[in-house]
């Protein structure tokens, strides 16, 4: 993969260097550890800046290409490769998911569509039958699960985040359309073409680049004591705890909606094409106008989870609470604790954050906004 050199700064762009150096070390609630920023505008690198250790000990320097699990954010990344076969006139988003994998029409799902499911609206925002971490490094068996299990609200009246079902199911419907595994069709039609370090599946001879990850300080619970019933399924079949990623089975698996690996410098070129209108350094991933139907808001209620309106669109959050800066028109995915990758078709930016320290919370990094907001602030 094409690697950058450590801090390339753009003229203009010197205090987002010093605001991201300095968050290293400072005695605050959740210092960071480590961590990578990227940005692109017009398609062009603006930022490139590492620091601090991929280790808590603060042994082991964080390097342009540490690869570290971005939780939730993979789920932006599987919108994408959606986007692809939306682009290709493969899948319609308003079409049923049944339409492209006939085995989910079962128990009320028929007219479910694509974009209801990718908007955290189809009622299956947990696994209703028992389930183990184990079950998760099983593919077949936990989609066979979510084909057969029914809606817990009528499709389309409430949205739920789908914390971890959302990747098996968006992740099925590219396996069937495409005939390859999740992860391959992402190495294959994102990464290779772009160049870059994103792994859904991340190969064994990679993980001595891999920082593990730091659970907040409160151990990363989620607050669930009082939340409505479709909230706790989400986050309790299996329990998902901040540390599970350090695994080698974790990390090995294809978990399309939680267990991506990448480098800041991916997710930033990843979203600059989707923020330059489909193109990136001559290759080119969709059209605007998919760019367009992508990010397009399908529901502007509150997140029975989140507890705010995310304004979920085909894969993607909006940017209600100004997490990828002050621009409305941003969208991109926040992955628990505090790593994301977001796009703005207006002012042609794009911004990748990657960490190891996770923050408090499912969604959002106080140093990532306030990174964000100082990209914007220098354009």
């Amino acid at each position: 993969m094409t690697r950058e050199p450590p801090d390339f700064v753009a003229p203009g762009f010197e205090r987002v260097r010093d605001l991201f150096h300095a968050q290293f070390g400072r005695d605050e609630a959740v210092p960071a550890v480590g961590a990578s920023l990227a940005a692109y505008r017009h398609g062009e690198l603006i930022l490139s800046l590492s620091g601090g250790h991929r280790d808590l000990t603060r042994r082991v320097p964080w390097t342009p290409d540490t690869l570290v699990n971005i939780w939730s954010a993979t789920k932006g990344v599987t919108g994408i490769a959606m986007g692809l076969l939306v682009d290709r006139g493969l899948v319609r988003y308003d079409a049923p998911v049944a339409a492209y994998w006939p085995e989910f029409a079962q128990n009320g799902k028929a007219q479910i569509t694509v974009s209801q499911l990718m908007s955290h609206q189809a009622g299956l925002p947990g696994f209703a039958e028992p389930t183990a971490l184990e079950d998760f490094y099983d593919w077949d068996l936990v989609t066979r699960r979510l084909a057969a299990q029914a809606p817990i609200w009528a499709p389309g009246t409430v949205n739920s985040y789908h914390a971890m079902t959302v990747g098996f199911m968006v992740g099925e419907v590219i396996r069937r359309v495409s005939g390859r595994p999740v992860g391959a069709f992402i190495a294959q039609e994102l990464a290779e073409p772009l160049s870059i370090d994103l792994y859904v599946g991340l190969p064994e001879a990679l993980e001595d680049r891999v920082a593990p990850l730091i659970a907040p300080p409160s151990g990363g619970d989620v607050a669930l004591e009082g939340a409505p019933k479709e909230a706790v399924a989400a986050m309790t079949n299996p329990l998902m705890s901040p540390t599970l990623p350090n695994s080698r089975a974790w990390r090995a698996a294809q978990i399309p909606a939680g267990n991506g690996h990448a480098t800041a410098l991916a997710l930033a070129k990843l979203y600059g094409a989707l923020a330059y209108g489909g193109e990136i350094g001559g290759v080119r991933l969709v059209s605007a106008e998919t760019i367009t139907a992508m990010s397009t808001t399908q529901t502007t209620r509150v997140d029975l989870l989140q507890g705010f309106a995310p304004l979920w669109s085909n894969g993607f959050t909006g940017n209600p609470n100004g997490m990828y800066g002050p621009s409305k028109s941003a969208f991109g995915h926040p992955g628990w604790g505090g790593s994301f990758g977001s796009a703005d078709p207006v002012t042609e930016v794009s911004v990748g954050y990657v960490i190891n320290q996770m923050a408090e919370g499912i969604a959002g990094n106080p140093h990532a906004t306030a990174l964000c907001q100082a990209i914007h602030e220098a354009l």
